[in-house]
């Protein structure tokens, strides 16, 4: 059957009138969720066609299963964004069949073993252009990069360090074009890097690194160090019990350049890590070779080499039975129903995606 064609204008039209007038609204779904081919033909005209297109995929996958949800009954959850919103790339690439677009919206990459070589970081840079052409968010750490100075048996004799790297992954990041959306990358690097200060540092000069967000990750020995006034050894490798390098340092003082950078700039970004691999579900398999190395760009899920996330929002506003009132109060029954059923399209979600990927 021969899909409707709509216009630019049409879509807008039909989207603002959804969208009550937000203009805004209507101009950001036109340009970055409605279906679309590489010709510009557009093939919804406001979210209600996406929301159908979303419901009916899931369904789909639903009626594989005992006691499946219908089409109507996502349809009511999706409608109006009023209660479960799927994320970005879900939105746009569940049944969108014009668009070679993955369903997980972020990424963390890495090699295992012996990294620091320029083969692994052009596969790296390889691997973050593939999963961001295909509209996925990427994040991988740069620890296992050699720092600054050290001994290389090329023509060049010694080592560049992370910085020049970061350069290299932010501006392959901004040479991606993503249907007029910028690509995400995250960067770290563990503050027991003998380059982490350059790292830290990178972004303070305009114009460097601008296709990346930045952060490092602090272990509990470099916090007690900076909060007590003390030094902390730095070492590359950074997990080596024989380093081929080994740097003491002021914590409290590099602690502070942090600070004054993130007031500065707005960058870098901490990661508690120790904190992090703590509560990090996958690390109590690490016997088994799971290893959490970085987050998604924004930082909101820290994820082992080659793990992805999607990402789903649930609107709370809508949660609050006579809101600004007197006698308001948030309907715990709905909510609690309807956070089973997100995290139930959210593994049909995953059915989808593997179906993608096929």
């Amino acid at each position: 059957m021969k899909k409707e064609i709509y216009s630019y204008e049409e879509a807008f039209k039909e989207s603002l009138r959804y969208f009550q007038g937000d203009e805004l609204a209507a101009r950001v779904w036109v340009n970055k969720y409605a279906v679309k081919d590489s010709f510009g033909n557009i093939y919804e005209k406001s979210p209600e066609d996406m929301h159908w297109r979303i419901a009916n995929e899931i369904a789909r996958v639903e009626a594989k299963y005992k006691n499946g949800l219908k089409a109507e009954e996502l349809f009511t959850l999706l409608d109006q964004f009023k209660y479960i919103v799927p994320q970005g790339s879900p939105m746009t690439g569940i049944g969108n069949n014009y668009q070679v677009a993955s369903l997980s919206n972020c990424f963390v990459i890495g090699i295992d073993g012996a990294a620091d070589s320029y083969g692994a970081i052009i596969k790296i840079d390889e691997e973050q252009v593939q999963l961001m052409k295909r509209r996925g968010g990427v994040g991988h750490d740069l620890s296992h990069i050699r720092p600054k100075g050290s001994p290389v048996k090329n023509s060049a004799l010694t080592s560049t360090g992370i910085v020049p790297f970061m350069e290299r992954y932010s501006n392959s990041t901004r040479e991606v074009a993503q249907d007029g959306r910028r690509g995400a990358l995250m960067l770290s690097v563990s503050i027991k890097h003998p380059d982490s200060e350059s790292f830290i540092d990178a972004k303070m000069t305009e114009g460097k690194v601008t296709g990346a967000n930045v952060s490092v990750k602090l272990d509990d020995a470099f916090m007690t160090a900076a909060t007590e006034g003390k030094t902390y050894v730095q070492q590359y490798p950074i997990n080596s019990a024989n380093p081929t390098t080994v740097k003491e340092i002021d914590a409290s003082a590099l602690w502070k350049k942090i600070v004054h950078n993130a007031w500065r700039s707005a960058e870098p970004g901490v990661l508690f890590w120790d904190t992090i691999i703590k509560e990090s579900v996958p690390d109590c398999y690490a016997d088994l070779g799971y290893q959490t190395v970085s987050t998604n760009p924004c930082g909101e899920i820290p994820l082992c080499p080659y793990d992805s996330c999607r990402l789903l929002a649930i609107n709370l506003y809508s949660y609050v039975v006579n809101p600004f009132k007197a006698d308001a109060y948030f309907d715990f029954e709905l909510f609690k129903k309807h956070v089973e059923l997100a995290q139930r399209i959210m593994d049909d979600i995953i059915d989808l995606e593997l179906e993608k990927i096929e």
